[in-house]
């Protein structure tokens, strides 16, 4: 077996790796995760730190594959976030479309199937999420807003417990291709 033919066979692996969900089963996560971000809060502060969209949206990008299903999902979450949101329209719709995309090119690249890269994905693409917003709020709004490296972090690192938990739930959910 010479190079092309191995690659040949990891790009096959890598396609039968490949999960889809039911149409519903999107829908649903996603409303349930927007949900979640908007009531809970309301009722427990302390779940305040818990980004609820931002993983699902990493979820469904890191697991289909799929660079322009990571845009599709990152914004529909994100815009059903903003018009949720005392946020101006479109501000987390941008950040999560640029999520979803480069979740789904990490995707494409490395196998994300083990909780340990799922955490350490998860962690990244929450400071990436911060950092983005955080930046477009300074520069497109012109609004002063404090980015806290070691809050971030620590939200980063518990977003990514709870987003690992909660992939292992969302795996059960899903067919193999």
């Amino acid at each position: 077996m010479d190079y092309s033919d191995s690659r040949i066979l990891l790009s096959s692996q890598r396609e039968s790796n490949t999960s889809r969900f039911r149409a519903w089963v999107t829908v649903v996560v996603a409303l349930a995760a927007i949900l979640f971000q908007f009531f809970l809060p309301r009722f427990f502060d302390f779940l305040r730190f818990v980004e609820m969209p931002f993983l699902v949206v990493v979820y469904f990008a890191l697991v289909r594959r799929s660079q322009i299903g990571g845009l599709l999902v990152g914004a529909l979450v994100g815009l059903a976030q903003d018009s949720l949101s005392k946020h101006p329209l479109g501000m987390f719709g941008i950040v999560k479309t640029l999520v979803g995309y480069f979740a789904a090119s990490v995707g494409l690249r490395i196998d994300v199937d083990h909780a340990m890269v799922r955490l350490v994905l998860t962690f990244f693409f929450y400071i990436f999420h911060q950092v983005l917003y955080w930046v477009m709020v300074r520069a497109l709004l012109s609004q002063p807003m404090d980015l806290d490296p070691q809050r971030t972090a620590l939200s980063a690192l518990l977003n990514a417990v709870i987003g690992v938990a909660l992939f292992h739930f969302l795996d059960k959910l899903r067919d193999r291709a």
